[in-house]
């Protein structure tokens, strides 16, 4: 009988709905934005939005890009979480078991944590999916996983990897996707994170650590200049974090600082982080550029702000306005490099 593991490895990413239906797309909609670290208003201003714009209006639309998506085995998300998970249990071995588990909707990452528990792990180790750190997604993550844990009679001991963006391992796996394509056959390099809002950014500046909690300081500073640097100065800053990972990326791909720039996508308002990435397409195609090449370090699995938000839509904006062709770099998924590099890290944890 082989012998139970010791250590429980989670791998969280954000979620998708169970299908591209309209029903399951709101479904996902309202549980993903009615969670107060993603949507930071009070509870009451937050469901009118959610349940009653957001979710009836957006999921009609959502499906429908949801099915180009699809694939015959369900949503890329999983699929691409599930080749990882393989990948890096056959790096740990049998004394560590894997299992993938969202943030919202399923796999739930309450079952995932009951099954562990069951198998009497020693120890946990929490791994969100998420290179730089954000409230919305690393915060939410471990919110919801330590609130899991806490509700059991007998808790394992629990560890966690943080933001992994300055990650060596990470770094080299994304720049062997950004070299398969070529840069010196582009006009420009975009590299494209998530955006947040302002506010959101603002708060990793203040010298309160639980803002969402009620603490007293509640005064976000004005701005944030982390495009530059130093990179130590706001270690909690998303928008630093972003800079930070596109700068390495460029000086490891061998990238002329002239040819490219960051931007961030899927913003819901203009008091998001700027500059915006479908702005600098459509800026980029009218300045004469034919080819651009799109990064998106902000995500470790293909979905649908690649996919479908880069891979088509910025294309058509970009063609729309004079340019050639958007090409969209594969995100890691599983690549062998990544999948050594996040064993690594689970070690190390």
């Amino acid at each position: 009988m082989p012998a139970r593991p010791r250590t429980g490895v989670v791998l969280i990413n954000v979620g998708t709905p169970d299908s591209p239906a309209v029903g399951d797309v709101r479904r996902y909609l309202r549980e993903f934005l009615g969670d107060g670290r993603v949507i930071d208003l009070p509870l009451a201003a937050r469901k009118l939005l959610v349940d009653g714009i957001i979710a009836p209006f957006r999921a009609p639309k959502s499906a429908k890009a949801y099915r180009k998506l699809w694939t015959p085995e369900g949503s890329p998300l999983i699929v691409h979480g599930n080749a990882l998970v393989k990948a890096l249990q056959e790096r740990l071995g049998p004394d560590h078991h894997v299992v993938l588990a969202m943030r919202y909707q399923n796999p739930r990452l309450q079952a995932a944590l009951d099954g562990l528990i069951r198998m009497q792990v020693e120890r946990v180790v929490l791994v969100p999916l998420f290179p730089q750190y954000s409230s919305a997604a690393t915060g939410t993550a471990l919110q919801e996983a330590m609130a899991i844990l806490g509700r059991y009679t007998d808790v394992p001991a629990v560890s966690s990897v943080g933001a992994f963006h300055a990650d060596p391992g990470f770094l080299d796996a994304f720049a062997d996707r950004i070299n398969a394509h070529g840069h010196e056959g582009y006009d420009h390099v975009l590299f494209s994170f998530h955006g947040l809002p302002d506010r959101h950014i603002q708060r990793s500046h203040t010298t309160c650590s639980t803002w969402l909690q009620g603490a007293v300081d509640k005064t976000p500073v004005a701005g944030c200049a982390c495009e530059t640097g130093p990179y130590d100065k706001h270690p909690a800053c998303y928008k630093m974090q972003c800079h930070a990972t596109a700068r390495a990326l460029a000086e490891r791909s061998a990238i002329p600082r002239a040819k490219w720039s960051v931007g961030f996508q899927s913003r819901l308002d203009r008091k998001w982080v700027k500059p915006f990435s479908d702005e600098l397409v459509e800026q980029y195609a009218k300045a004469g550029m034919k080819r651009l090449l799109v990064v998106s370090p902000a995500f470790v699995a293909d979905c649908l702000e690649t996919t479908i938000e880069i891979g088509e839509e910025y294309d058509e904006l970009f063609r729309e306005h004079g340019g050639g062709k958007v090409q969209l770099v594969e995100s890691l998924n599983a690549h062998p490099r990544w999948a050594d590099a996040l064993a690594r890290l689970v070690r190390q944890a």
